[in-house]
């Protein structure tokens, strides 16, 4: 009874009309922030965060967290139209996204990743308000053997991914890892693989990657097309700028499964809304019915992951509520500004201010509403962007790209490291290997290996602290079997077929 009472209070310090109005600025900075490649979330709040001094701290917190999850909301608006993701976390929406676009139906590709957004953010923030304190103690029970038995089996699932050929998967897989390796060894301090350019000492940032595996190498290939004289097909809407009752019944589901899978993995320190929408993604394409759809327009492969992308950001705020721990780069910089204004996040924070915390929560679900009030009148206005004749939106792709990722550090080297990538992304392309095994290594390889040498140092060498507890034993069998399952799949079904045609 007194957490429902906290809970009206919140509503009662979040629906004042100075709180309204930072939760609508919040969440429309955060659109603006999604929509534009490169910046991302944390950047935004960080560069925010000074405006905030002399403010209410639970007007400021909730303006920097609708930054947060409106952010999510925008990133999918450049991935379907143009095959440029936002922000990290929308590099799967790009994959059936864009190719909804290009079939016309580029109305309902955002349509679907609106609603559900909304439906999978609210999941998110009624996981958030009820299961809180709970699933921060199953955080707790996840240690460095656990984290890399996590990301082994994210790695292994990307198999589905695979198309027809494991091999390019495996190829792609690989290279993303060798990618993640480039930089300073945290352990030794000595730089590696960075052949003596001070500027990789940090690694590869991962916008630079995806946006140049996706937007660049979407502009070579229209290069290519205009070289060769083959004109671009002007795409052409079909039917509403909404979707369909069939489009719709095919995405409920996904937009369900999402929301919870991405409500979890937030939950997870360090795994993010990218990891939680490739599972998510990896997920909708082993159910589904028709996989060969997938990466061909597929709305289960627009639905699923935003879903997951949106509900994350709930998960994320389970462990620096509770716990004081950050669960990404984002809730990194919230953390500050919670120190900033004195106020420790953990357990006592329930206790010592209910004001500011269910204030802050409550203030999701209003913002939730409000982004997808934003959202929806826009559709119309976001897919005139499609008439725009291919001469100038692919030179227009190539100028946000490039302004983008030279805003993020003002390094020239960085675009020639964002050219390295459009090119690998076109080669890609041309020798059919898929662009999203690369992305998720990427995205888990620093983890993956931090987490491993952890456990190492913490059993002393002993491998066997690899399978040491159930949550290790059970991960780990997810992941032989995600190998093996190229492989068995297409025996499975030719076995299949032939006991079909003995009994005929």
């Amino acid at each position: 009874m007194d957490t429902l009472q906290h809970i009206i209070n919140g509503f009662a310090v979040c629906l004042q009309p100075v709180n309204l109005m930072y939760t609508f600025i919040g969440v429309f900075l955060g659109t603006i922030v999604g929509v534009l490649p490169g910046i991302g979330p944390s950047a935004s709040i960080a560069l925010l965060i000074p405006i905030t001094y002399g403010m209410d701290p639970t007007s400021a917190l909730i303006m920097l967290a609708g930054i947060y999850y409106g952010a999510k909301y925008g990133g999918s608006t450049t991935a379907i139209l143009i095959n440029t993701p936002g922000e990290s976390a929308s590099v799967m929406t790009a994959i059936d996204g864009y190719q909804m676009a290009r079939k016309g139906r580029a109305g309902a590709a955002l349509a679907i990743s609106a609603v559900g957004s909304f439906i999978a953010g609210t999941l998110g923030v009624i996981g958030l308000t009820l299961f809180a304190v709970p699933l921060t103690s199953m955080a707790l029970k996840f240690g460095p053997a656990e984290y890399f038995a996590l990301m082994l089996f994210a790695i292994t699932a990307v198999s589905s991914l695979a198309g027809k050929s494991p091999a390019k998967a495996a190829i792609s897989t690989i290279l993303g890892l060798m990618i993640a390796t480039i930089g300073i060894d945290l352990q030794s301090g000595q730089p590696r693989y960075t052949a003596g350019v001070p500027e990789l000492q940090d690694g590869v940032g991962f916008v630079i990657a995806v946006v140049g595996l996706f937007a660049l190498a979407e502009v070579f290939s229209s290069m290519e097309e205009m070289i060769k004289g083959i004109r671009p097909e002007m795409i052409k809407l079909r039917g509403k700028l909404w979707f369909t009752r069939e489009e719709w019944n095919r995405s409920v589901m996904p937009i369900m499964r999402g929301g919870v899978i991405g409500f979890v993995i937030g939950v997870l320190p360090g795994a993010g809304g990218t990891i939680a929408s490739i599972m998510t993604y990896v997920w909708e394409k082993r159910l589904s019915r028709h996989p060969e759809q997938f990466g061909q327009g597929a709305i289960e492969g627009v639905a699923g992951p935003e879903a997951a992308n949106n509900s994350d950001t709930a998960g994320a705020l389970v462990p620096l509520l509770t716990l004081g721990i950050p669960g990404g780069g984002a809730t990194a910089v919230m953390l500050g500004a919670f120190i900033m204004y004195g106020i420790q996040p953990g357990p006592l924070l329930f206790q010592n201010r209910p004001d500011l915390v269910w204030g802050l929560v409550d203030s999701m679900y209003i913002g939730n509403i409000m982004l997808l009030i934003l959202n929806l009148p826009l559709i119309g206005l976001f897919v005139r962007l499609l008439y725009i004749p291919g001469g100038i939106l692919m030179p227009f792709i190539l100028a946000i790209s490039t302004i983008g990722i030279y805003a993020i550090n003002g390094n020239p080297v960085e675009l020639y490291m964002l050219l390295f990538f459009g090119i690998t992304g076109y080669v890609f392309r041309k020798v059919d290997i898929p662009v999203a095994p690369l992305v998720l290594a990427l995205v888990l390889g620093d983890m993956m290996e931090q987490s491993f040498r952890q456990a190492m140092t913490i059993s002393g060498g002993n491998p066997g602290i690899l399978i040491g507890s159930t949550i290790c034993v059970v991960l780990v069998a997810l992941s032989v079997i995600s190998a093996l399952l190229p492989f068995l799949l297409p025996k499975l079904k030719a076995w299949r077929e032939g006991a079909e045609a003995d009994a005929a």
